[in-house]
């Protein structure tokens, strides 16, 4: 059976670019603005059950799990930006 071919480390990028651009550091606010995310849709989720359907807003019922579980979901799409 052939061997597959060994991956070369240092890469340069197809578009000619500097390989520097990848390695940008993410900016200081990323990690908490995506953790809080991530809480926040937790903890809107927990009131919801919580008060019973009376709270974070009454007047849209089951909308509220929409709610939290997006704010959430935001939270994880900004994981797969994080180095």
């Amino acid at each position: 059976m052939p061997e597959s071919k060994t991956r070369r480390k240092n890469r340069k990028p197809q578009d000619g670019g500097n390989a520097q651009t990848y390695d940008k550091p993410l900016p200081k606010w990323y990690k908490p603005v995506m953790f809080g995310l991530m809480i926040f849709g937790l903890v809107w989720i927990m009131v919801y059950y919580i008060s019973q359907t009376l709270l974070p807003i009454p007047d849209i019922g089951g909308w509220n799990i929409v709610i939290g579980f997006g704010v959430a979901m935001v939270g994880f799409f900004m994981t797969t930006g994080w180095r």
